[in-house]
């Protein structure tokens, strides 16, 4: 197998895909679709977006200093490509794909109330970077379907069927290869089966014995001794 070289750019995939809104829900309001962002922090938990200036919802994340980070589903792949193709500018992206826009907890920008979870953020820091500027943010709460809860309380994102997007394509998750720390978790012990003896093919034809019955002793028993 030969490598081939080539000058550096933007492969590393797959990328999450998601829809990001941002705006004001009683008033303008905009879905834009983001590859670039990400997890940056657990304690506290922050996350980021790269977005280029001259997109729609540049300035309004700018000016509010508020998102909220949609994760996409098998369902909303359709809306998600949409909402990267077509600008704020010229259409309402909320009513053309049939999205509802749902006050959020912490932020005045909207949820996307068919994603299975939503994340609000607060723009902490704003790097410029190029082509596109990161907007760093504190996730301050997060929203979640009760739909993907199971009994015992636990929450299973993956049953969501979330998308991601590769080399200009949206794909599903797939099988899943294992769970966190598989490749060092120990394994349960085997138990042991005990061993199938093969049978002696010389004996195979060979013709069977019929067994003979013995026949049955006759019961003995002890005299009585009788008094002299």
């Amino acid at each position: 197998m030969a490598k081939e070289i080539w000058k550096g750019g933007t492969l590393v995939y797959p990328v999450p895909a998601v829809m990001v809104s941002c705006g004001d829900i009683n008033g303008e309001k905009n879905i834009i679709t983001v590859a670039w962002t990400g997890t940056i922090n657990t304690n506290p938990p922050m996350a980021y977006i790269s977005v280029r200036p001259e997109r729609h919802s540049y300035n309004i994340i700018k000016e509010s200093g508020e998102f909220v980070i949609n994760l996409t589903t098998e369902d909303l792949a359709k809306a998600c490509d949409y909402c990267g193709v077509k600008s704020g500018k010229d259409v309402d992206k909320f009513k053309e794909m049939n999205l509802t826009a749902a006050p959020a907890s912490q932020v005045k920008c909207p949820i996307i109330y068919e994603s299975p979870m939503n994340i609000e953020c607060k723009v902490k820091q704003i790097v410029p970077l190029g082509s596109h500027d990161m907007f760093i943010a504190d996730v301050v709460a997060v929203s979640v379907s009760d739909e993907y809860f199971d009994e015992s309380g636990k929450f299973h994102f993956n049953a969501s069927k979330p998308v991601c997007y590769s080399h200009g394509e949206y794909f599903g998750l797939g099988k899943s290869l294992g769970t966190f720390g598989y490749s060092v978790r120990k394994k349960p012990p085997v138990k042991k089966s005990k061993p199938v003896l093969k049978k002696d093919a010389s004996k195979k034809d060979a013709p069977k014995k019929e067994k003979t019955s013995k026949p049955k002793k006759k019961p003995t028993f002890k005299k009585k001794k009788t008094k002299s």
